[in-house]
């Protein structure tokens, strides 16, 4: 999306906020997003609380700064609104491990089996499962069926076996994984933690099980985030996406954060989620699109799994 020559100097924030009053919208932000965006938006939380959020508003257009699932996951809770994006090529890389032909066909082996989708998933994948769960909240979910239940848990294969490893379930997982997470290699880690003895290692569980067994505490992004307010320790390890950094060194200034990063970069940086930009919402909000628009059927079918994961939580 390339900007006009007369919109090169305007001020973005300026005019975000006036469209903002204009179109009655709302901007929703992921965690990961950059700090810009966090600061201009309207909420900012992960997928559970983005989910609910989305799910409560008034607003008549919903500007979500994140990924591509989660924009459409509020356009089906939301099928009357208009529900725009600043960068439609924003995906995600755990939703495309899991083709909706291909998972058809892998759940019709297990006839016997409920389906549980993490929510970093597409809205076909959505309408194939019974109950949709997100890292907040799928212990919850799993545990609220009977223990004798047979399970299939997609797409991510590190959160399945983490939840797997918490209920005592053998639940028959989906081989996907999301590459800001999965990428994390054991050995950078442990060399943090041999740098920085004082420094609790805290990660998120879409992380590989290596990982998680050597963290001082596991959760989602807003578990990680509460965890650094109300814990003690003044230094931190964080074993998940760069972009929660921010809040986090907002709320403890005085506290020292660490980011587990990969071999391919300094960071731990989500390339999807870094696609977004000020001056993206901006023309989204201007020009009414990229738009999200789902089949009415499908909606339909991806809606009943959603409410039945709020209702849970």
């Amino acid at each position: 999306m390339t900007l006009l020559k007369n919109e090169i100097n305007i001020d973005f924030i300026k005019e975000i906020n006036l469209l903002r009053k204009e179109h009655h919208a709302i901007i929703l932000a992921h965690y990961y997003q950059i700090p810009e965006i966090q600061d201009l938006s309207d909420f900012i939380g992960d997928s559970l609380a983005l989910a609910q959020e989305a799910k409560k508003t008034n607003a008549e257009m919903i500007v979500f700064a994140g990924v591509h699932f989660m924009a459409e996951t509020a356009k089906i809770l939301n099928p009357d609104k208009k529900v725009v994006v600043p960068d439609i090529t924003a995906g995600c890389s755990l939703a495309d491990s899991c083709k909706p032909d291909e998972f058809k066909k892998f759940i019709e082996k297990y006839p016997d089996h409920v389906v549980i989708s993490y929510i970093n998933c597409s809205a076909e994948i959505k309408a194939m499962s019974d109950v949709i769960c997100t890292s907040s909240n799928a212990v919850k979910v799993v545990e609220s069926f009977p223990k004798d239940q047979k399970i299939i848990f997609a797409p991510d294969k590190n959160l399945g076996n983490y939840v797997n490893s918490i209920t005592g379930r053998n639940m028959v997982l989906w081989n996907g994984s999301c590459e800001v997470h999965d990428l994390l290699l054991l050995e950078n880690v442990v060399k943090l933690k041999m740098d920085n003895p004082e420094a609790k290692l805290i990660a998120h569980p879409e992380c590989k099980s290596v990982i998680l067994e050597i963290a001082d505490f596991i959760g989602s992004t807003t578990a990680l985030l509460n965890y650094t307010k109300s814990d003690k320790s003044m230094e931190f390890i964080v074993a998940t996406e760069t972009g929660i950094i921010y809040q986090m060194q907002k709320e403890s200034p005085d506290k020292k954060f660490i980011i587990a990063a990969n071999d391919n970069c300094a960071c731990n940086d989500c390339f999807h989620m870094k696609k977004n930009t000020v001056e993206k919402i901006y023309l989204c909000m201007k020009n009414g699109k990229p738009e999200i628009n789902l089949p009415e059927e499908l909606i339909i079918k991806a809606r009943k799994p959603i409410l039945r994961m709020l209702e849970l939580s």
